[in-house]
């Protein structure tokens, strides 16, 4: 059995058919094609569509902070490290506090 080519601007069609409808089946099955194939065509097409695209748009910009957003985030870290090192403490000290109070839990964390 030879396989059937589909012209470009059918499967384009069918592609957005089937983006604007949200269902790729539903237009498959309305076209008498393979669900499989159509989903196909959708992962192809993104991929040309991501061909297209400017490579000053695919590009990824480096980020240089200013000297006072830096220190900003520098200040900012800082107190969520300590933060962090407080809830750490408490969450010792809480266990801690269940293995005195039930000894069956000395087990469970360690």
């Amino acid at each position: 059995m030879q396989r059937k080519r589909y012209p470009i601007e059918f499967k384009q069609q069918l592609v957005q058919e089937a983006q604007d409808a949200g269902n790729a089946s539903q237009v498959a099955r309305l076209h008498g094609i393979d669900a499989k194939m159509l989903y196909r065509w959708i992962r192809d097409s993104k991929h040309v569509d991501w061909k297209n695209t400017p490579a000053e748009a695919k590009a990824v910009k480096s980020y240089t902070p200013s000297p006072g957003e830096f220190r900003e985030l520098e200040t900012e870290n800082d107190q969520l490290k300590k933060l962090l090192g407080e809830k750490d403490l408490e969450i010792a000290i809480l266990r801690d506090l269940v293995k005195k109070v039930n000894p069956a839990y000395r087990t469970k964390w360690k």
